[in-house]
């Protein structure tokens, strides 16, 4: 997989999860564009080095709502 097509899939991952778990991403990007940029930017590189995107994508695939990221999850704590 090519390293664009990587990132990308991955940003859909962590705005999946974000949407899922009722975080407002936009709001915070927007209350600070330049910080929330990199904060953005860091959850998908970190999401990137996941080893179970596969299952994150069918856990999102499942549910429509979250209560939490599932534990492997490596933005758990910045959602």
């Amino acid at each position: 997989m090519g390293l664009f097509r990587k990132l990308a899939g991955s940003a859909d991952l962590v705005s999946g999860m974000a949407q899922r778990l009722g975080a407002d991403m936009q709001d915070q990007i927007m209350s600070d564009p330049e910080a929330g940029a990199r904060r953005f930017a860091a959850m998908v590189y970190r999401c990137a080095g996941c080893t179970d995107q596969d299952g994150c994508a069918a856990l999102q695939a499942e549910n429509d709502r979250l209560d939490h990221a599932p534990a492997y999850c490596r933005n758990a704590d910045a959602f």
